[in-house]
């Protein structure tokens, strides 16, 4: 496949969380992430959307929130992404437990997948992480912050885990389109992997026949999105996925990459996003995260948006 078919591991992931204060100082303060976007919801601008990630907000490390107040919690089950792994450095869960104890972060004891070091634990809302010592060293260059510094910092994601009642479906995109392989296999976890990059690359699915069908809420993945380059791509990965009779959105703008979204056939909401424009369209490097932005369409509508969401500081 040449480089400009390809799909370039992990662009981001979006989840649901119920407080933005209690969001926000989660993944900005206890974690470290740098606070890359306040945006809001371009389908529902009563509520924020909120970017986290590294300095530029590179694709692989881009974690995304929509903030909704009264979101009741979700269920985790088939068809829905169950975890994200993040690569931390060797040597750094010591430093994490002590500040998951300081934090109350709710937390298991470390263990091992695929050979790798593991220690997950879940944000505010129930949503399951895990720190990941990838067997080859990560070289993408960490946010730092004042208690957080490289040596312990969150370099990006590694994998994501999808939970599917039959992994045929979903392992058949995964390889037939998106150039994926299955490279490991533990009990009913089944390690997939793209050589097109050499971090964000890994998607995990665990087959649990006769599962529920889980509930997309509060404390869970909304959707997972791939990385393309550019539209040409995108456009190129459409029409694939019309191939396979799939129902797929037309190229959508999200201001800061072009979209479009499907739904696999185990039930996971996927997204195909493009790296351009990317985060500084609208906000210079030294200043992402510190104003409120608006899509176009809503910015005649800022007083009253902004007399509707609450302050986050």
């Amino acid at each position: 496949m040449e480089e400009e078919d390809c799909i370039l591991g992990l662009h981001h992931i979006t989840a649901i969380a119920s407080d933005a204060q209690q969001n926000f100082d989660f993944y900005s303060k206890v974690l470290g992430l740098r606070f890359l976007k306040k945006t809001v919801n371009f389908d529902d601008p009563g509520a924020y959307h909120f970017y986290f990630g590294d300095e530029v907000g590179s694709a692989g490390t881009i974690l995304t929130f929509f903030p909704w107040p009264h979101i009741t919690p979700g269920t985790r089950g088939a068809g829905q992404a169950t975890a994200i792994g993040y690569s931390v450095p060797a040597g750094s869960f010591d430093f994490w437990l002590r500040r998951f104890e300081e934090y109350n972060v709710s937390h298991g004891q470390p263990g091992e997948k695929f050979g790798e070091p593991c220690l997950s634990f879940f944000d505010p809302d129930g949503l399951p992480l895990e720190f990941v010592v990838a067997q080859t060293p990560d070289p993408r260059t960490p946010w730092t912050t004042t208690e957080i510094a490289a040596d312990v910092a969150l370099r990006g994601f590694h994998y994501v885990t999808l939970m599917v009642a039959s992994r045929r479906g979903t392992a058949s995109i995964l390889t037939g389109i998106f150039g994926y392989a299955l490279v490991n296999q533990a009990g009913n976890r089944y390690r997939y992997a793209t050589d097109a990059v050499p971090t964000a690359r890994f998607v995990d699915l665990v087959e649990e026949p006769g599962s529920k069908r889980g509930v997309v809420a509060g404390g869970s993945v909304h959707h997972v999105a791939f990385r393309v380059r550019d539209e040409a791509t995108l456009l190129h990965f459409r029409e694939q996925v019309l191939g396979r009779g799939l129902d797929v959105t037309p190229q959508i703008d999200r201001q800061y990459f072009h979209s479009l979204y499907f739904r696999e056939p185990g039930g996971v909401l996927f997204e195909i996003a493009t790296d351009n424009p990317g985060f500084m369209v609208d906000e210079p490097l030294a200043e992402l995260g510190t104003h409120l932005l608006l899509p176009p369409q809503y910015e005649k509508r800022r007083n009253q948006i902004l007399a509707h969401l609450p302050p986050v500081v």
